[in-house]
Parts: structure tokens; C-alpha cells; sequence
């Protein structure tokens, strides 16, 4: 995988840490910890980025070479929106790995948040012709709500990311064609969810396409499977977020009690 490391770039000044930056820190961490929990990690690539609110341009990413398991609010590195270091760090950024992140964060206004994975299902999807089947519970949801960008070969080229953009046009979902999955919002736990939904339609598919034959859902089932995850998106993306984030502190509990 081509690699282009920002480490020691010079520092073009000094941006003062935030208690609004420190708590994306602390969110942005979490979130880490729950792909690796979760199994959505590709060892040290991949990335989840995350603006830091402000009037400041200021994008938090993993330090490469890291774990996602590894990940913490203090090691996390602020970047701009070339992928360079804002403050002085010891850790390194994988500019390379930010060329599709950039692209959304700079040129979609309400996307604070940008996620890409690698997972198993979301590759072996990406693969398909077809690409993503909608005759599941979460296939349906995702109706009309996903994009597909082709394979150039691996991102790193400034250029594409204008095709990038107009392949994604307003959609939150999105799949790269022989490559993977990717999912963006105005919150983290907004992109988070819309991830699950993909990374679960995903699943679902390669596990019933290798069972059988499928069994299709109707026009209005899928209809109203889509309308129902729409009016309830925000409230339960933020649900679900923060019942994955307490079950990385949750002690084993007592079924007794």
C-alpha cells in the first residue's frame, strides 16, 4: 500500500487545544475501539476522521501504525485539510490514506465525519456486479441511499477526487467499487450509523447469497423499510452509538441479579 507519511512537516502555527476538540478526541477514541471490537479493521490502515467544531478547519485522525485498540484522545493527531499536523507531534499521519477523507470533509459542508473500511463482506460486495443486494432488513433501509464509485487503483491521487465527489453526490453510504465501504455524516454517530446499516446489509448478503436462493422483498415493503429508517436515523444513530460505546466499559454482568 502506497505510503506518504506527514511525521515532523513544519508547522505552519500553533493551534491552542480546545475543550470542544477534547471531547471529539474522547468520541473520536471511542469510536476506534468499537470498529475494533466490532472486527471493522484492516490491522494499521483504514481511517475514521472527525472535525473538531470550531471555525477552525481541524481534523482529528489515528496515528499511523497504531491499532485501532491502540488509539487514545491524546495520541489521536489534529490535522488540516492537506493532512499536515496543526500542532507539533511524536506520531506520524498516513497522507496518502486522508486523499478520499479530504475530498468529502472539503468539499461537503455537513460532513464532520468520514469512516472507510476494509471489512471482509464490505470488500467481497464491493467486488459484485450487482453490488449491494436491498432484500434484507438492512438492504432495504439503504434503498436508493447508496453510491458506487469505481476502482482508479489505489486513492492517492489529487485528481480523482473530483470524480469521487460527483460519484457520491448527496448520499451517506457509499460503496468503492473492488475496494470497500466508506459512510460520512454530520456527527459521528450519525456516519456510525450509517455504516452499521452497510456493514450488516453486507453480511447479510454474502451469508444468504451462499445459502440459497433469495427470497425478494416487495416494492412497498422496501419502501416503507426506507421511509421508517429515515425518520428515525438521527435519534437512533446516536442510540446506537452510545449503547456500543458503554459496552466497551460494561464488567461482565450477573444474569442472577
Amino acid at each position: 500500500m502506497p505510503i506518504t507519511m506527514s511525521h515532523h512537516a513544519p508547522i505552519q502555527r500553533h493551534i491552542p487545544m480546545t475543550e470542544a476538540e477534547q471531547a471529539a478526541r474522547v468520541q473520536l477514541a471511542a469510536c476506534y475501539h468499537v470498529f475494533a471490537h466490532l472486527g471493522w479493521v484492516e490491522s494499521i490502515f483504514n481511517h475514521i476522521t472527525l472535525r473538531v467544531p470550531g471555525p477552525e478547519k481541524i481534523f482529528l485522525i489515528n496515528p499511523f501504525g497504531r491499532l485501532y485498540r491502540e488509539v487514545t484522545a491524546s495520541n489521536l493527531v489534529a490535522i488540516d485539510i492537506d493532512g499536515n499536523p496543526v500542532r507539533a507531534t511524536e506520531y506520524p499521519v498516513n497522507r496518502a490514506g486522508f486523499v478520499i477523507h479530504s475530498a468529502i470533509h472539503a468539499n461537503v459542508a455537513e460532513a464532520h465525519c468520514v469512516m472507510h473500511t476494509h471489512t471482509v463482506s464490505g470488500m467481497a460486495v464491493s467486488c459484485l456486479a450487482e453490488g449491494l443486494m436491498h432484500d434484507s432488513f438492512n438492504g432495504a433501509q439503504l434503498k436508493g441511499r447508496v453510491a458506487y464509485h469505481d476502482f482508479e487503483g489505489v486513492t492517492v491521487r489529487p485528481d480523482e477526487q473530483t470524480r469521487l465527489l460527483a460519484s457520491i453526490g448527496d448520499k451517506k453510504a457509499v460503496i468503492l467499487r473492488n475496494h470497500g465501504l466508506l459512510a460520512w455524516g454530520g456527527s459521528l454517530p450519525e456516519a456510525f450509523g450509517v455504516m452499521y446499516s452497510l456493514q450488516r446489509a453486507c453480511d447479510t448478503q454474502i451469508a444468504a447469497s451462499a445459502a440459497g436462493s433469495i427470497n425478494r422483498i416487495s416494492a412497498a415493503a422496501m419502501e416503507q423499510s426506507r421511509q421508517e429508517f429515515i425518520a428515525n436515523e438521527p435519534r437512533a444513530c446516536q442510540l446506537l452509538f452510545d449503547a456500543m460505546v458503554r459496552q466497551l466499559d460494561l464488567p461482565a454482568m450477573d444474569y442472577r441479579s
